[in-house]
């Protein structure tokens, strides 16, 4: 069994809802599917045997026989976590669920995305009950749970944000303890698809459009994978499809996504439309790509305080300085934090000559130029996003991350 996961048993007579129960929780890298039954009878032994960490009972096919179930399972089980799920909504019958031993209720037909928040919530909650109760488990912690979103905005065109999600990306993927995964948000002019050399198969457009039958299994197969390991969901190919994509589309992905990613890289447009908004609440993080020059300070320290007035959207705001060297610039690095007001979170170097080439070449730094100074300082960053030491020569100083 893999490691890491919730081990889940569930029941339902009905074929109709029991099959795509089934597929729901199959396409979860967060549950290995322990058992399943039909028969409310023979439920009991089912669970005696597979032990598992949650149990889940539909109720609609014999309410009053399925009640009788998770009163039984309750009894001999006290420590195993019990969802009902039901198609009806009658406040009465809810409460009876809950007080025969159900933990969570959930309505029929199950949204996905509350399916996740469901199984986060009883892991966390049974965790440290079950902890050393003789037959049975302590449940693993869900994959989803600490994953983190980070947003990668431009204080104007031509900064260099493409570039520093894909090879941020790409050197976060390294690590084969991370699962990650970059969205094309520049939604008309985007070139992450370039910048890795894919030909993607399906984009943003193609999920929105199919958002009413959108599962984990969906949504996984319209990835492209690079050989970094680094996951891509790229812009539409048409521009005329750009206005099908809502910012309750993004939402609804980016739920998913953090089911199966411990990094999930937006790489919002220059535009800030709707959905580039909608990505910077979401986002645990907020990178706004700057240099050393008057029009992009301006425009970070607006974007700023703009940003502070929505939802305190500012304080997610890390200042990465780009191109920091170049001998064009007009303005010092002291100079840029005071008149911007907040101090640099991360200096990336000018060498462009590097960047340039491994663009062209469709290839991220990570295989074009892996031992170039600015890769390095790329990896120190997204060793920073991971909490992890950081050597000085990356960025300020080991520790300066948080």
């Amino acid at each position: 069994m893999p490691k890491d996961v919730l081990r889940v048993a569930f029941v339902d007579p009905s074929d109709s809802t029991r099959e795509p129960l089934r597929a729901l929780l199959l396409g979860l890298e967060s549950v290995w599917l322990e058992a399943e039954g039909n028969r409310y009878d023979f439920f009991p032994d089912v669970v005696s045997q597979s032990n598992p960490d949650l149990s889940i009972v539909s109720l609609d096919a014999d309410p009053n026989r399925a009640l009788q179930l998770i009163a039984q399972l309750k009894q001999n089980m006290p420590n195993m976590a019990i969802l009902a799920v039901s198609s009806r909504t009658d406040g009465p019958f809810i409460l009876q669920t809950l007080r025969q031993g159900a933990d969570e209720f959930l309505t029929q037909p199950l949204v996905l995305e509350e399916l996740l928040t469901v199984m986060q919530r009883i892991q966390q909650r049974v965790a440290a009950p079950a902890a050393g109760v003789a037959g049975h488990a302590t449940p693993h912690p869900v994959p989803g749970a600490r994953s983190m979103v980070i947003a990668v905005a431009g204080s104007r065109g031509g900064i260099g944000c493409t570039s520093i999600a894909v090879n941020v990306g790409c050197a976060l993927a390294q690590d084969k303890a991370n699962n990650v995964v970059l969205v094309d948000l520049d939604l008309a002019l985007g070139d992450a698809d370039v910048t890795l050399d894919v030909l993607p198969n399906t984009t943003l457009s193609d999920i929105a459009a199919n958002i009413d039958r959108l599962d984990m299994a969906f949504l996984r197969g319209a990835l492209s994978k690079h050989s970094s390991g680094l996951s891509l969901l790229p812009h539409p190919v048409q521009l005329d499809d750009v206005g099908t994509i809502h910012e309750e589309h993004l939402q609804r992905i980016i739920n998913l996504l953090k089911a199966s990613f411990s990094h999930i890289i937006l790489d919002l447009s220059k535009s800030y439309r709707p959905t580039d908004f909608m990505a910077l609440r979401m986002a645990d993080m907020v990178l706004m790509v700057a240099q050393l020059e008057l029009t992009s300070i301006r425009n970070v320290f607006r974007l700023i305080q703009s940003m502070n007035n929505i939802e305190s959207l500012g304080g997610k705001i890390k200042i990465v300085m780009n191109r920091v060297g170049a001998e064009d610039q007009e303005i010092t690095e002291k100079r840029a934090e005071e008149a911007i007001g907040r101090t640099i979170f991360w200096k990336v170097p000018n060498d462009s000559k590097s960047m340039l080439a491994s663009r062209n070449a469709g290839k991220p730094l990570v295989e074009y130029a892996p031992k170039s100074k600015v890769f390095q300082s790329l990896q120190g960053l997204a060793a920073a996003l991971s909490g992890k030491p950081v050597d000085a020569k990356g960025g300020k100083k080991s520790g300066w991350f948080g």
